[in-house]
């Protein structure tokens, strides 16, 4: 049997629908997109950087990418084609890519595992600029961003995460959130679509926390089964950090959450060892996945593993990429940035890159080994 092979990205760009006239076209659109990625994957932070990275190099990559004797396009043909580019349509295909690559290098049987959690762009918000909030699904744990949607003028979060739901490949998968975005709605959406979910529980889903306080303040009564329980030490930052987690079935039939299969207490206490001071906190959560499917380990790991998305999705593009500072503010030029900025780790990631920028140093010096990375097809 043929090993599996994913389309290279460069193919992928190729496909993208131009939203310009033939009329007066200077430059294909996936040369465009072609050299927006290798600007990128070597470290351009903003439209302007992209616009003059390509002129710094030589002609043969020129005719390599397919610009031939026209040049590379100015800084107002890369603003104005951006901000028109069908970022739907950019998204759908990146995300079906990155869908094609978990298929190849998922291991048979893995349960895979989405956080979903939303970015604000700050500065395009405080300049008016639409869009200022992308609602973003990545998985656990190496962070690729599988869909991103818009949510509009920052208010329309329900019918953003809707349209990211129908992005997703649920079947099969555990989807984590964090609490603003937990709510019964989405687990029954997720369980409808054959997938689980781990969600934390605070007080905007008050009567829910108050009972599985109520039942974690003391032993199991007498007659009920016994709470599960996993402890972990383990050093992080200079401090010990010790993880207790307790679940419990008992709560299944009180609460009214679709298919809820266990409720759970995590303890973590954060230990100096200089001086011996203590501080704890205490988290509450649900999940459909019943004892069978889920040890109290795995919940755990589900739980850590959520913030995936903002420690190796969200802060890479705001310290790596600026992305903050942005003052991008025309059309769907920030989404469709942000996008490429997604993809960019993506790629990285996958190719067992660990340390982001340390790689986009590494392209910048060799523009090469940033175009194999979107010219090779992967395989399996």
């Amino acid at each position: 049997m043929a090993a599996a092979q994913v389309p290279s990205l460069l193919a992928i760009l190729a496909e993208m629908p131009d939203p310009r006239q033939p009329r007066g076209r200077r430059h294909r659109l996936d040369a465009m997109l072609t050299v927006l990625c290798l600007a990128v994957l070597c470290g351009s932070r903003s439209v302007l950087a992209v616009s003059e990275w390509g002129p710094q190099h030589d002609d043969d990559l020129r005719e390599r990418l397919g610009f031939g004797g026209r040049g590379y396009p100015s800084p107002a043909t890369w603003y104005r084609v951006l901000r028109r580019i069908d970022v739907a349509a950019f998204e759908s295909r990146v995300g079906a890519w990155v869908e094609q690559v978990l298929g190849v290098l998922g291991a048979p049987g893995e349960r895979l595992a989405v956080a979903i959690d939303g970015k604000t762009l700050r500065t395009s918000r405080q300049m008016g600029a639409a869009d200022s909030v992308l609602l973003s699904a990545a998985t656990h744990p190496l962070g690729l961003v599988v869909a991103q949607v818009a949510v509009r003028d920052g208010t329309n979060e329900p019918a953003a995460l809707t349209a990211l739901l129908a992005e997703l490949v649920l079947e099969g998968r555990v989807v984590t959130a964090d609490a603003g975005l937990a709510n019964h709605e989405l687990a029954g959406r997720v369980v409808a679509a054959g997938g689980d979910y781990v969600f934390p529980i605070k007080h905007n889903q008050d009567r829910t926390w108050r009972a599985i306080d109520l039942w974690f303040a003391g032993p199991a009564p007498v007659g009920f089964p016994s709470n599960q329980v996993v402890e972990q030490t383990e050093k992080s930052h200079g401090r010990l950090i010790h993880r207790r987690i307790e679940t419990t079935t008992v709560l299944n039939d009180y609460l009214d959450w679709p298919a809820l299969g266990q409720a759970f207490r995590l303890t973590r206490d954060h230990i100096d060892p200089d001086t011996g001071e203590i501080h704890t906190d205490v988290a509450f959560g649900i999940t459909s996945l019943s004892p069978p499917q889920a040890t109290p380990a795995d919940l755990l790991s589900f739980v850590r593993q959520h913030w995936t998305i903002e420690n190796r999705v969200h802060w890479v593009r705001d310290v790596t990429f600026d992305e903050d500072r942005s003052t991008l503010r025309a059309g769907h030029t920030h989404h469709v940035m942000a996008t490429v900025r997604n993809l960019v780790i993506a790629l990285l990631r996958i190719h067992g890159r660990a340390t982001i920028a340390s790689a986009l140093r590494a392209n910048a010096a060799c523009p090469d080994r940033a175009y194999a990375l979107l010219a090779v097809p992967l395989r399996e």
